[in-house]
């Protein structure tokens, strides 16, 4: 049975080159976008539809997540392809950049480039190419081979390449136009730090880890963005707020992401210093927070990503110093964002937007997402929403290190016209 449901009025963001219709219309039916506007309006009163008064919710663009990581995506007791992009898509989520790991899913060939596009699934998976063999950062892969196949860009993952081998590799210049992915975290100068340095990690009793683990890879870093100019470098994962002001003083400042998590919260919150949320880059103070905002407002930071690192139920019972760091749930990350930057902080939906769907898109040289009619890529938000994340939801990440687990939350994605695999516990 077709089902159509008109939104009027509803805010309305069509792309990123306009602005907030406050007072829109949409026309939807069986998942897609029918009609925008006056065209909605004489649609639905054609066919004998009456309006549905959604004034405090948005009609947007899907977003677009830069970098996550994905350790087991086909068998996993955990989180697997079908159940993140299924998650993702439940928060709004349409395309998603998955990191090469540590072992296993390296994809430093062409043909370890196949099979991430599951059956039934609208949500887009691109895939990062490693850009060293065995992520060792001794010999390059071949990055032009990896490009043609599909590759999105080139990436250790969370390891940063000995900068001689980045600079050959940019001489090179195998990598054409796409991204090189690059973390400005120096590991051996972080150490066992599981917080940056400062009287919060002090009081908390972690271990510091140093602001120059970010702030000397960054600087090296920038200097190689300016020596090659024509390449795309891109950090990932900006932390500090030393890092923001290296960046503000380059002469050519390379690209850079943040994760949300950085965004959301501080080492000055008793949660982020529980041992659950432990996070790489290590997370910084208020002022560093603040100044990461303040990154993002002037252009110098262009993607908020999610920055995902899944662990089941066992890996997430581990000392805090024998796991990966990080922490997962896509569905967190909008109401988040909006209670920290739209709520908090004064900044308009389309900012927003900019930093976790245009920005991103722009970044990893793909098509930004717009509403168009006929399309099922939108999602419809409610700022006013209040709800509580659980494991047993059907459309939650399977992941056990979400740390919006059991606690509300305001703001929800109410639906997502995308179409995901069907989860097998149903």
């Amino acid at each position: 049975m077709t089902e159509m449901i008109l939104l009027d009025p509803v805010r309305v963001l069509v792309g990123p080159d306009q602005p907030l219709q406050e007072q829109g219309a949409a026309l939807l039916k069986d998942g897609c976008l029918e009609a925008l506007g006056d065209q909605a309006r004489e649609t639905a009163r054609s066919a004998g539809i009456a309006p549905l008064a959604a004034g405090h919710q948005l009609l947007a663009p899907c977003l677009v997540d830069s970098h996550s990581l994905l350790p087991e995506p086909f068998q996993s007791q955990g989180e697997t392809l079908q159940s993140l992009v299924r998650s993702a898509a439940a928060g709004g989520y349409g395309q998603i950049a998955l990191l090469p790991e540590a072992s296993g899913n390296r994809r430093e060939l062409p043909d370890q480039l196949q099979g991430f596009r599951p059956d039934g699934c609208d949500v887009a998976v691109h895939l990062w190419g490693g850009f060293s063999q065995g992520g060792k950062g001794e010999q390059l892969t071949p990055h032009a081979d990896l490009i043609e196949a599909g590759a999105i860009g080139l990436s250790d993952g969370t390891s940063l390449p000995p900068v001689p081998l980045l600079d050959r590799a940019l001489t090179l210049g195998e990598s054409g136009a796409s991204p090189v992915l690059i973390p400005p975290l120096d590991a051996v100068l972080r150490g066992e730090g599981l917080l940056r340095e400062g009287p919060e990690a002090l009081r908390a009793g972690w271990p510091n880890d140093p602001l120059s683990s970010e702030t000397l890879p960054l600087s090296q870093l920038a200097q190689l963005q300016l020596e090659h100019p024509q390449r795309k470098l891109i950090l990932m994962g900006l932390s500090t707020a030393a890092g923001i002001d290296l960046l503000r003083r380059s002469a050519s400042p390379p690209a850079a992401t943040v994760s949300w998590w950085h965004i959301v919260t501080s080492s000055s919150s008793s949660a982020a210093t529980a041992a659950s949320w432990f996070v790489s880059p290590s997370l910084g103070n208020s002022k560093d927070r603040d100044a990461l905002i303040e990154g993002l407002s002037e252009g110098l930071i262009q993607a908020i990503a999610v920055h995902a690192s899944p662990l089941d139920d066992e890996e997430s019972l581990l000392p805090p110093d024998q796991r990966q760091r990080g922490i997962a749930g896509h569905q967190h990350v909008l109401p988040s964002l909006w209670k920290a930057l739209v709520v908090s902080s004064g900044w308009t939906p389309e900012r927003l937007w900019d930093v976790l769907s245009f920005g991103p898109s722009r970044m990893l040289g793909i098509s930004e997402e717009r509403l168009i009619p006929g399309s099922n890529r939108w999602l419809l938000f409610d700022p006013d929403e209040v709800w509580t994340p659980t494991r047993s939801d059907p459309w939650s990440s399977k992941a056990a290190n979400q740390p919006c687990l059991g606690r509300p939350l305001d703001g929800r994605v109410l639906q997502c016209g995308l179409r995901t695999p069907a989860n097998p516990d149903d």
